[in-house]
Order: structure tokens, then C-alpha cells, then sequence
């Protein structure tokens, strides 16, 4: 086999492989003698099949598994040999395309982009702030306001009182397209909450004023996504009976509210929200580290970057953004979408410190074990209620998927390494403050 460079230009590469019908052959024979005591054939003892007839039978197949394995083992060999690590999956295709016949050399083309030589990361350079924030009375008082919020209770109204915001109307309710009333249209003593939008658009507005035991006709339109497609987009009434007006009462803030949560009395549900607080300001302060900490190996490491790799990223970060302003598009049976001069920079960025924090993270063997994959696994797992199992097999079987568990673990490990090797001071900020920088994040 020969590999011959055909073009080095920038991180551009391009190669000629060819091997040579002699050596296909060869191994062609090598594959056919190593299946030869497996196969048995009508007239034949199992493994007494002559290669001339094997050849003859499965010679076409082992030609193609051949071909693979003689371009494949021979990149691996050229990849070890050179220290070329490329980009992307590099791009290989027969010269001679469909004219190749048996008993001529096979000649390939491969070409790849090559990651470039990282610089290194000199932490040293690299100045931190730890940030700190202590859960005060105020932001405990909220949080309790809060729970008690949640866990408020509805007492009757009087009879002619009419509903407002806010309150709880008891109804019994029955819905007609064209006339004609629909499966799952219908419900009796329904508590609903109004303002919670919990039903169609509009559909509470007109509960508003209404006392118990009046009659209304509630006249919605069903959104042009609506679930069920046969009503989707359609006018609807809904005959309603009100029945009870409700009004809300928060809980008292007391040993029995903090039962309800779980704390033996309030004393102990205030330390529990405080750890909780705290740690939800530690989390928030991590991030604003993190982000100080990329813009500076932002700042610090310059290099050319693959350009097929910006690329790609451009594409996706454009494809993401895409459905975030088109929220109701749930497939990806659209155009392309085309990256803007933003999206490019925002990729340059993102494969930049990539590429870095890959280096930096092969270089110090930083590794993500078997416990925290699995980890990473059981808190994707329960964004799916219900279907852990059948999530759990679908990431056993899916590589790209356990890539994307596995990566941002990876990243906050190496982050973590490169802190450690930085010039870190502690500082202690308000609740407030550290809202403005996360806020801030956000605009970035």
C-alpha cells in the first residue's frame, strides 16, 4: 500500500492511497482460508469447501470487505505515523469511481481537515473571583411567602359574589364545534384556578364576574397546534355551569406549614431553605467563574481553527436558534437555515475553547468515570417521568447520545483542573449583585 500527499494547505489535507491488485487479492485469500472452516456447501463436508468455489461464491463480498479493511487499517497507519488528528470524519472516495474493475489497483482520495497544534494554557495568568452569597432573612421570608403560596388553600365565597383573578370557580362545562359536542370536551366539578391558563386561551377571561349558578357561554378558538388535530385551529363554545366561587387563602407560616414540607417545624424548614438558597447561589457563582474563565483562554489562546469545523458549528448554533424563535416547528422538515456573520463568531468561540479545553484535558488524562456518567444519566433521566427505563436503554444503545452526557461532565472537569492552577480570590457579594452577573451571562 502507498500513501502519497496530493495537498498541505493550512490545516488542509489530502492524500492518494492505492493498493495495489496484488495485495487485494492477498488478502482477499487471507479472508476466504480464515471463513473456509465455517462454511458448509451442498456436495461439501464443512470446511472442505474448495477456495476456488468459495471464491466463486463469496469472492465479490470478501473483495468489498477487503478494499475496506486494506483503506482502513492504511489510515490508521498514516494518522499514527503523522500525528494528524482530523477535524471531522475524513472524507474518502475511489478515484476511479465506477470503472474500477477486478484485478486493477484501487485508488482512494482521502481528505481531511487537521486539528492545529493547541498552544498551552498558562493558568497562572488566569485571575478569579470566588463568589459568595449568604442566604439573608429577607430571601428566607420570601421563600416562605412563597411556600406558603403554594400551599394555599380555597374557602367558598358568598353566593353573590362574583369571581376574580385569582380565585377558584367549580364548574361543569361541555364543548361543541359546529354544533356538535366532542369526546373529551366535557367535565364535571372542575376547580379551575383563573389566570393559572391552564385551559385554552381565553377561555378563563370569560369566567371573570361570573357568581355561582350562573350560566356561560364560553366562545374559544382552539390553537392551530392544538394536539388533537380534528379540533385544531376550530371555533368552539363551552357551556358552563358555575357552581362555587373560591376565593384563595395562603397558609399561615407555621410548624404545620413546615410539616407539610417535610421539616419537623419552621425553625427546621428556615435551615433547609438557607441550604437550599445557598446552594442555588453557589451554583449561579460557579457559573460566573466558568464564564470569566472562558473569556479569558478566549483572550489568551489564539490559533487557526478548522474551518469545516466552524462551519458545522455555525450551522447548528443557526438550526438551534432557528426553533427557539419558532417554537411551535417540532420536526426539522424545514429549509436550511443560514448562518449569519454572528452565528460564525459565536462558533469561531466555541470550537476555539473547545479544541483548548480538549487539549488541556488530554494532556492532564482527565477522564469522566463510570459513577459519574451514570450520574449524568439518572439527572437527564428525570426529565422523562415515567420512562427512566426506556431512556436508560436508549442511551445504552446510542453512542451519540452518551457523548452528550458524557461531554459537559467532562468540560467542568477540566475547567476545574485549570482553577485549580489559578490565581483565585474569595469574595463575598449580595444576592443581588450576583443576579446582575447572572443576567449578565444571559446577554452574552
Amino acid at each position: 500500500m502507498q500513501v502519497t500527499e496530493t495537498l498541505k494547505d493550512g490545516l488542509k489535507r489530502a492524500y492518494a492511497i492505492t493498493v495495489t491488485a496484488a495485495e487485494l487479492d492477498a488478502e482477499v485469500q487471507k479472508k476466504l482460508l480464515e471463513a473456509q472452516p465455517e462454511v458448509e456447501i451442498k456436495g461439501f463436508r464443512k470446511g472442505r469447501v474448495p477456495l476456488a468455489i468459495l471464491k466463486k461464491q463469496f469472492g465479490q463480498r470478501m473483495i468489498g470487505d477487503a478494499m475496506q479493511d486494506a483503506i482502513d487499517g492504511a489510515m490508521k497507519d498514516h494518522f499514527n505515523n503523522t500525528g494528524d488528528r482530523p477535524a471531522l470524519q475524513p472524507e474518502v472516495k475511489m478515484v476511479a469511481g465506477e470503472t474500477w474493475k477486478e484485478g486493477q489497483d484501487v485508488v482512494v482520495e482521502m481528505t481531511y481537515e487537521c486539528l492545529p497544534p493547541i498552544p498551552e494554557v498558562d493558568a497562572g495568568k488566569i485571575k478569579l473571583e470566588r463568589l459568595s452569597v449568604k442566604a439573608d432573612d429577607a430571601a428566607i421570608a420570601e421563600a416562605l411567602k412563597n411556600l406558603a403560596g403554594s400551599a394555599q388553600s380555597f374557602e367558598p365565597k358568598k353566593k353573590a359574589s362574583k369571581s376574580k383573578k385569582g380565585d377558584q370557580v367549580v364548574i361543569d362545562f361541555k364543548g361543541s364545534v359546529d354544533g356538535e359536542y366532542f369526546d373529551g370536551g366535557a367535565g364535571e366539578d372542575y376547580p379551575l384556578v383563573l389566570g393559572s391558563n391552564s385551559f385554552i386561551p381565553g377561555f378563563e377571561d370569560q369566567l371573570i364576574g361570573a357568581k355561582a349558578g350562573d350560566e356561560v357561554k364560553v366562545n374559544v378558538s382552539f390553537p392551530e397546534n392544538y394536539g388533537a388535530a380534528h379540533l385544531a385551529g376550530k371555533a368552539a363554545v363551552f357551556e358552563c355551569t358555575v357552581k362555587e366561587v373560591r376565593e384563595p387563602k395562603e397558609a399561615e407560616i407555621d410548624d404545620e406549614l413546615a410539616k407539610k414540607f417535610g421539616a419537623e417545624d419552621l425553625a427546621a424548614l428556615k435551615g433547609q431553605i438557607a441550604e437550599r438558597l445557598e446552594a442555588e447561589y453557589k451554583g449561579a457563582a460557579r457559573a460566573v467563574m466558568k464564564r470569566s474563565l472562558l473569556d479569558q483562554l478566549d483572550a489568551q489562546v489564539k490559533f487557526d481553527l478548522p474551518p469545516a469545523l466552524v462551519e458545522a458549528e455555525a450551522a447548528q448554533i443557526a438550526h438551534q436558534l432557528w426553533h427557539e424563535e419558532n417554537p411551535h416547528v417540532h420536526d426539522h422538515n424545514h429549509g436550511a437555515v443560514e448562518p449569519t456573520a454572528e452565528h460564525k463568531k459565536l462558533a469561531e468561540r466555541r470550537v476555539r475553547l473547545g479544541l483548548v479545553l480538549a487539549e488541556v484535558g488530554r494532556k492532564a488524562e482527565v477522564t469522566v468515570t463510570d459513577a459519574e456518567m451514570t450520574q449524568a444519566v439518572l439527572a437527564a433521566a428525570r426529565q422523562y417521568p415515567g420512562q427512566e427505563r426506556a431512556f436508560f436503554e436508549f442511551v445504552q444503545k446510542n453512542a451519540q447520545m452518551q457523548q452528550q452526557l458524557r461531554a459537559p461532565v467532562f468540560e467542568d472537569k477540566v475547567v476545574y483542573h485549570i482553577v485549580a492552577g489559578a490565581k483565585v480570590t474569595e469574595k463575598e457579594i449580595s444576592k443581588d449583585a450576583l443576579q446582575k452577573l447572572v443576567e449578565a451571562l444571559d446577554e452574552m
